[in-house]
């Protein structure tokens, strides 16, 4: 058995399906899409339905197959944190939306689950998250606190 290749793929948690978009990736690879379907959707089953999840698949000669589940997207986290859909248009001109900085705790803790960030210091992460905030137009602040930013 050896490594006929590695694939990156970002499907949706809990509620992948075969079809075009998985099909393109996986059939050239000889993978039995319904079966990484399956094990897919058992792996994520503890994610919210249809968060987009990276996925490193790696395929074999015997045409079988492993794969990793990567943390979602940290814009991803900070969307569902500040309850926002999108992004602002003109960041650094437009705020769509406020995060704790509790949440950038939260959302760095998830982050450093991440076999490539868990020898980050948190707080690294953290201003990492802080800086996706920043660039998506989302402002962390205390809730009581009005007024300017706090970072």
């Amino acid at each position: 058995m050896s490594l006929v290749r590695s694939v990156l793929l970002r499907v949706p948690a809990a509620s992948a399906k075969p079809g075009p978009a998985i099909g393109q990736a996986l059939g050239p690879l000889g993978v039995n899409m319904a079966e990484f379907v399956k094990q897919f959707n058992d792996a994520t089953s503890s994610y919210k339905p249809n968060t987009p999840l990276p996925v490193k698949l790696s395929a074999f000669s015997d045409r079988t197959f492993s794969f990793v589940v990567q943390t979602p997207p940290t814009s991803e986290l900070i969307k569902q944190a500040a309850g926002i859909k999108s992004g602002a248009n003109r960041p650094g001109s437009e705020v769509v939306g406020y995060i704790t900085p509790q949440a950038v705790y939260e959302i760095a803790k998830i982050k450093q689950r991440d076999e490539k960030r868990s020898y980050y210091p948190l707080e690294g992460i953290a201003k990492s998250v802080v800086g996706t905030c920043n660039s998506m137009g989302v402002v962390v602040k205390d809730e009581d606190e009005e007024g300017d930013e706090k970072n």
